[in-house]
């Protein structure tokens, strides 16, 4: 990993790989780089930048206060800054599409064109509350070896996912310590979830999504998905007639972006993006 300086002094982390037009990937809440890697081998001349959000990852812990959207979008700007990116296409999972959508309204100058994995500007509460069950809390398993047979029989909305795959997420997202398995992020996490979970009134993020008209648009669904309705994903198509859309079959929130519909998507996106 790569890291950088965000203008509060938080370091975060970064890969910058492959080598082609440069595509930035943010991942879904509690994940990290590491949620690219199944798609990463299936795209030829892309430049594939995946940033660590601060507290996730490889990245420094900020504190519950940091840990939102506005400011993600900042560091995600700052990171371009960074490497001298004037403007590119964000791939974004779940909170990474939310990142996606900020930055298409607030610096659409940066933004060439989103691609979303099972995100919409209306969550279902149904997925927000089965996040909350698990957000900032150590799992019951003890091993790897553990975790992959839990989430083979927990994981809502799955099929045909092979064991090898459920181990390689296990490992991706928990650390085995003499005391069982933990989280790989920052706990507080789950206080700046609660506090938006909480909030009275959700903010409409339509205004967003329609303010990407005349962008290259993707979205990808999770065909049992408990956070992007099919509702939605009609109202999406109905207001971007023109988005590209897939649906995965056997699959919930959220889709691992290497299942044929979701490659054949992306690579349609990227050719529309990148002439």
């Amino acid at each position: 990993m790569i890291h950088f300086n965000a203008s509060d002094g938080t370091r975060i982390a970064y890969r910058d790989s492959g080598e082609g037009r440069p595509l930035l990937c943010l991942a879904g809440l509690t994940r990290n780089a590491s949620d690219f890697d199944y798609l990463a081998p299936h795209l030829d001349g892309v430049r594939m930048i995946c940033m660590d959000y601060r507290g996730r990852g490889a990245s420094a812990w900020s504190g519950a206060d940091t840990y939102t959207v506005p400011r993600e979008a900042q560091d995600a700007i700052e990171l371009l800054d960074h490497l001298q990116i004037e403007t590119l296409p964000i791939l974004g999972t779940s909170r990474g599409g939310l990142i996606g959508l900020l930055l298409g309204a607030m610096a659409p100058d940066r933004l060439s064109g989103l691609a979303l994995n099972d995100i919409g500007p209306d969550i279902q509460r149904a997925g927000l509350t089965a996040i909350k069950g698990y957000v900032g809390v150590n799992p019951p398993a003890r091993t790897h070896e553990e975790m992959a047979d839990l989430m083979a029989t927990r994981m809502a909305g799955f099929a045909g996912v092979p064991r090898s795959r459920w181990l390689e997420e296990a490992r991706k997202h928990y650390t085995e310590t003499e005391n069982g398995l933990r989280i790989n992020y920052d706990p507080a996490l789950a206080e700046a979830f609660m506090a938006a979970y909480n909030a009275p009134d959700a903010p409409d993020l339509w205004p967003l999504f329609d303010s990407l008209a005349g962008k290259p648009l993707a979205l990808i669904r999770g065909a049992n998905s408990d956070l992007l309705s099919q509702e939605t994903t009609g109202e999406m198509r109905t207001r971007r007639p023109d988005m590209i859309f897939a649906e995965v079959p056997d699959r919930g929130h959220i889709p691992f972006l290497d299942e044929p519909q979701a490659l054949s998507a992306l690579r349609t996106f990227l050719r529309q993006v990148y002439p």
